[in-house]
């Protein structure tokens, strides 16, 4: 009787079959995922897979918190506490080391080819570099607490944009929670003393550029059935090149620093490299979590990492302007996040009008990747 992990298999089990088979090449190569799958399957019991996929989906939480909140932690760290004010050239130095990544995965077939015009990859570059270098301006500029709530004003600018180019129509209850959302980054904004001109610049760049970004992110994977990954093994190399070119220029323009003649210690050296590798990790998470979780359970996760980014942020980098006024409109913000969130997934708490090709799936994607992006980017 053949093994029935030899039948049909890729290489290495289908060299065992003839060694006149052809040589293997990368296109070739198995699905070790899919591969695992096999042994799993055979002979494990129905309670065993059940446990093995909550430890696998509280792994992929574990990760993903992990992640999300270490890389903002990690670059107020280098950009605020050890000097390195360079807040375009540290992002280009996170997609080099992404795009690297994902060029290895494509070498190995573990992601499917695709397409997207130089035109529409151009368009979305310049909106996420604009995007990407405003949160990290804005996270070397402001203290870390306004920094995270400044944030969810994004959930509210992409809901404008929804509404005028998308006929979306949000209940009476979402958009309530979004007025609850804008009423506390506002006594944020008003009462935190640390907030000064150039980090509220900053702020208000990252959020409208972000909220287009998004936008544009949806459009685009819907017009060339694109996954998160495609997308960023598309826009990663390009985004590594246009920050590394333009980085040391702009960044020079804003601080009026120059990144070749930074006192380099080993401290600094530490701090870039476990930003680099814990974007890498970032964007693997949200790789993988866009499979494992619906819409309505990354709201929660996303509530997390905002209250761990605020208590962290108070933690280990004092007060910062925080004072009763700016709790209370954290808390303002926070509250009206997790009633947007509850409100919004409800029937008809967000709705599109009919749309030929569109269906609940793709709304609930939509959803989803709109919490992803806006909790990975930095």
């Amino acid at each position: 009787m053949q093994n029935p992990l030899l039948a049909d298999s890729p290489w290495p089990f289908s060299c065992l079959r003839a060694r006149s088979s052809p040589a293997p090449t990368p296109a070739t190569w198995p699905s070790w995922i899919t591969l695992l799958g096999r042994w799993k399957s055979m002979g494990m019991a129905p309670g065993r897979r059940a446990e093995n996929k909550v430890a696998l989906d509280a792994a992929a939480w574990v990760f993903n918190i992990a992640t999300s909140v270490g890389i903002i932690m990690a670059n107020k760290a280098l950009l605020a506490t050890h000097g390195f004010g360079f807040a375009t050239t540290l992002p280009g130095l996170n997609f080099a080391t992404t795009a690297f990544v994902t060029l290895v995965m494509k070498w190995l077939a573990f992601v499917e080819p695709s397409y997207l015009p130089l035109p529409e990859l151009v368009k979305y570059v310049c909106f996420a570099n604009l995007s990407v270098v405003g949160m990290n301006a804005s996270l070397m500029w402001n203290s870390v607490g306004f920094y995270q709530i400044s944030k969810l004003s994004t959930v509210p600018v992409l809901c404008m944009l929804e509404v005028l180019f998308d006929s979306f129509h949000y209940s009476r209850d979402t958009q309530l929670s979004i007025v609850v959302v804008l009423v506390g980054v506002a006594v944020c904004t008003v009462t935190d003393v640390t907030v000064n001109t150039r980090g509220l610049i900053a702020a208000v760049v990252a959020v409208s550029t972000t909220a287009f970004q998004q936008h544009y992110v949806h459009y685009l994977q819907k017009k060339y059935s694109l996954s998160s990954f495609n997308l960023l093994g598309h826009t990663a190399p390009a985004q590594a090149a246009s920050l590394l070119i333009l980085g040391p220029f702009v960044d020079y323009w804003l601080t009026n620093n120059r990144i070749d003649t930074f006192d380099y210690n080993v401290v600094v050296m530490f701090f870039i490299a476990l930003s680099c590798m814990i974007a890498v990790g970032t964007n693997l998470s949200q790789f993988i979590c866009i499979r494992r979780f619906t819409a309505v359970s990354f709201q929660v996760l996303g509530h997390m990492k905002t209250i761990l980014v605020l208590t962290l942020g108070f933690l280990f980098f004092g007060k910062e302007g925080m004072n009763f006024h700016v709790a209370l409109g954290m808390v303002l913000a926070v509250v009206g996040m997790i009633w947007y969130g509850h409100a919004s997934s409800r029937p008809g708490g967000k709705e599109r009008q009919p749309y030929p090709g569109y269906t609940k799936e793709d709304f609930e994607q939509v959803n989803l990747s709109s919490q992803l992006e806006l909790d990975e980017k930095i």
